[in-house]
């Protein structure tokens, strides 16, 4: 299910590609919107919130349309909206800078819906291991992935850097049939996966997400200009998005019954759906939302995911620091070229919905 951590595609791939979409300095009026997302349990709400008409109802409130889209293809889907064929999607702080953000599309940070709270884990054969047992080891990962970064994160607070270990790539798809093998001691991956992985004998579990919080995050992006011409489409994502994550908070039949759609639109039972929950930080609530994306601590996370990035050459060729893209956040902060900002943390919208005025 969380192909969400998918392989990304070759940089220069996505330099190719926005090389031939014609991204105007300005968007204009528009009255119908295309939005897309794939499968993952941050993101079901969004599925859920389409198939009950809350999208809809939202929608006509701002006297507009949005068709949103489910797509079986993560990097496809964000690719697909570097290139403007959809007005916003949903993805990872990562791959927004390294990928519409580093291909030069004026991207916004609608929403930040939660962050990987134990849904990503680094993994070694035998008990009682520790990373430091990592050294001069080969580990299966999805390379310039989450999970990649992950690793990077873990192996600083062992004292220990990248050129200490071999990182072999491997799809997401391949993880569990490569850890099975012999040769293979160790990886890094995510839910569901990671917990198939963990639940086998003698697995030692060295580091997870739960240790780094905040740092891998799921949001719904939107293109800035877009947004900028029409404030309709923030208004009535986030009033949807709302809406449908406090309805399944709720202990109502209303919100069994959601978490119950929820868990079978994403292929598993309603305690499988529960337990990739427990290991997301969804924010339930605008209040929650907003204090995350105001944080201090958050200049900070992007700033570490841009050095990640830059180390791995995943920010543009030719780019000269992490700094080249410029990230800008609430009361005028911002990280990298102040000249050339691409990805914005903007509260406006959930801003609106804390204080009721949606």
């Amino acid at each position: 299910m969380r192909s969400l951590r998918s392989l990304r595609l070759l940089l220069s791939l996505a330099f190719v590609l926005a090389s031939f979409t014609h991204t105007p300095a300005y968007a204009a009026p528009q009255k119908d919107f295309k939005i897309c997302w794939v499968l993952y349990a941050g993101w079901m709400p969004w599925g859920y919130a389409k198939t009950q008409g809350i999208i809809d109802k939202w929608a006509r409130k701002y006297d507009i349309k949005i068709d949103l889209v489910e797509l079986d293809d993560y990097v496809g889907s964000i690719n697909q909206y570097t290139a403007g064929k959809f007005d916003g999607c949903a993805m990872t702080n990562m791959d927004a800078l390294t990928i519409p953000a580093a291909s030069g599309i004026d991207s916004t940070a609608l929403i930040v819906s939660d962050y990987s709270n134990g849904n990503d884990g680094v993994l070694i054969k035998g008990k009682g291991k520790t990373l430091a047992d990592l050294k001069g080891q080969k580990i299966n990962l999805v390379q310039f992935s989450v999970s990649h970064y992950l690793l990077a994160r873990a192996l600083e607070t062992a004292g220990l850097s990248e050129g200490d270990v071999h990182v072999v790539n491997t799809s997401d798809g391949g993880i569990v049939a490569a850890f099975a093998s012999p040769a293979v001691h160790n990886t890094v991956t995510w839910n569901p996966m990671l917990a198939e992985l963990k639940a086998q004998p003698d697995i030692s579990e060295v580091f997870d997400s739960s240790q780094i919080p905040g740092e891998i995050m799921d949001m719904m992006v939107v293109n800035t200009n877009t947004l900028k011409d029409n404030p309709a489409l923030g208004k009535a994502l986030t009033g949807a998005w709302f809406e449908t994550i406090q309805m399944m908070k709720a202990d109502t039949a209303q919100g069994h019954s959601a978490l119950k759609a929820m868990a079978k639109s994403s292929g598993t039972d309603l305690a499988g759906y529960k337990r990739q929950l427990a290991t997301t930080a969804l924010f339930y609530t605008p209040q929650q939302a907003l204090e995350f994306v105001t944080s201090p601590d958050l200049p900070r996370i992007m700033a570490l995911i841009a050095q990640f990035s830059f180390r791995h050459g995943l920010l543009g060729h030719g780019a000269s620091s992490a700094n080249v893209v410029g990230v800008s956040y609430d009361h005028g902060v911002t990280t990298g070229s102040k000249t050339n900002v691409r990805l914005r943390f903007d509260p406006t919208y959930v801003r609106m919905a804390a204080e009721g005025k949606l």
